[in-house]
């Protein structure tokens, strides 16, 4: 199935459910709870007439008949409550690459360089272990800019986070998404010794990356990066290297890509469309994505066979929507963002995430005085799924959550039609995978 046959195949019709076919017949995805069923013919005609007049009223009188419907899964209200369980710290607001689609303009964020002082960093990691309950996990993530530019701030956070959380028996958890230009051999001794997931944007091979993200000067950082990061890639143990590829309409050769990354060493590589640059620069429209979609689905078809076969093959896009539709994910938010997850500026203001950061739109209050629940409450409850057009009459409304609250805030939604293509996409592909490797879905991926 083409692009254009995937947008076709996974238009909203209906809010209540979603019909979609494979060689294993047809299927029924009901958005609330994702359940998944297989459609016999004689329910599948009274459900195709039911959705074909688009009226919701019969369409739920049709499930009913079923057994299908129930109390509902997700309402409207808003969480009630939300402990914080994740920090990310952009520990510096600063960058050696000059990335013209970079959320934070270039590592700056639309203002003066800067780096996050020590106190502050330990007053974040403070924060996120305040009201943590023994037995529970935090994360704490590194981010800018260029994390790296700052490792003394880095390393002192993350012993101090280390050291608190096991006076506290919790669990803490590290990552770091950097450039990689920085980085250095005691780097990854360091990243080893605390179990560090480490995320490197690249964003193509060679000169393509070379194009999308250079040095400030104008030179390339491909060979450069390469060499710095080889070293984590050959010691990986306790921590974890992936590939993070922002996709724009200069590097659509994702195949290629993924094959590279993989037979370089990393852990996963994965793909991901800007759909919002400060500049306009960059961004994906309709035939971009289209293609985008198209090439997905190429690197997803790799992914089955190589599963099917019995290898590993670290397709983060897929592996995550694998894991997410088996669990029957459901939310009415795209992650935790305002809600159990914040961001924290050099300055030490709470955003609702990392792309938040020096952005009103986001704003959630400061380490001195604590989360503004006068900021955050109306903030989620205006965020909330069932708030939004048209996610609210769309079938996918529960896998998506929405979409990026930044990107949404500051360009809409552009990529509906792309997101229901791949998820329609990621359905069938999980029913032809769970026929042919359920044991793939009890075991570690």
């Amino acid at each position: 199935m083409d692009a254009g046959e995937l947008f076709a195949a996974s238009a909203p019709r209906v809010s209540q459910a979603h019909l979609f076919d494979t060689e294993h017949g047809t299927h029924l995805l009901l958005p609330d709870g994702s359940q998944i069923y297989t459609v016999e013919e004689r329910t599948l005609d009274l459900l195709r007439e039911a959705m074909g007049a688009a009226d919701p009223a019969r369409v739920d009188t049709a499930l009913a008949g079923l057994g299908l419907t129930g109390r509902p899964h997700i309402d409207d209200e808003p969480p009630a409550s939300f402990p914080l369980h994740a920090l990310s710290l952009a520990v510096a607001q600063k960058c050696n690459l000059g990335c013209t689609y970079c959320y934070a303009q270039e590592g700056s964020f639309g203002s003066a360089p800067k780096s996050m002082p020590l106190e502050t960093a330990l007053a974040a990691v403070d924060l996120l272990l305040a009201e943590a309950a023994p037995g529970s996990r935090v994360h704490l993530s590194f981010l800018g800019g260029e994390p790296l530019s700052n490792r003394p701030v880095l390393r002192a956070a993350t012993a101090h986070a280390a050291r608190r959380a096991e006076e506290k028996d919790v669990r803490v958890t590290f990552s770091i998404t950097t450039n990689g230009t920085l980085l250095a051999p005691e780097d990854g001794d360091f990243f080893e010794r605390y179990g560090f997931a480490v995320t490197v944007s690249l964003d193509g091979i060679g000169a393509v990356h070379d194009r999308l993200r250079p040095f400030k000067g104008g030179r390339g950082t491909y060979d450069h990066l390469l060499e710095r990061v080889a070293p984590l890639l050959s010691r990986q143990r306790g921590m974890q290297v992936s590939a993070r590829v922002t996709v724009t309409p200069r590097n659509l050769y994702l195949p290629e890509t993924l094959a590279e990354f993989i037979r370089l060493g990393f852990h996963s590589v994965g793909f991901s469309p800007i759909l919002s640059s400060p500049t306009g620069r960059d961004e994906m429209d309709a035939p971009a994505l289209e293609t985008m979609l198209q090439q997905m689905v190429e690197c997803g078809e790799e992914f089955e066979r190589r599963i099917a076969a019995g290898h590993r093959y670290p397709f983060l896009n897929m592996v995550n929507a694998m894991r997410e539709i088996h669990k029957g994910t459901h939310r009415p938010y795209p992650c935790g963002a305002g809600a159990g997850y914040l961001g924290v500026s050099a300055e030490g203001e709470l955003a609702a995430c990392h792309r938040f950061v020096g952005d009103e739109a986001g704003a959630m209050g400061d380490l001195s005085s604590g989360v503004d629940p006068a900021r955050q409450a109306p903030w989620l409850a205006e965020r909330h799924v069932h708030r939004q057009e048209p996610c609210r009459s769309c079938w996918a409304r529960y896998l998506c959550g929405g979409g990026c609250h930044h990107e949404v805030i500051h360009r809409g939604r552009p990529a509906c039609d792309y997101i229901r293509g791949w998820l329609h996409y990621c359905l069938q592909a999980y029913i032809r995978l769970h026929e042919r490797r359920p044991d793939y879905f009890g075991s570690p991926s």
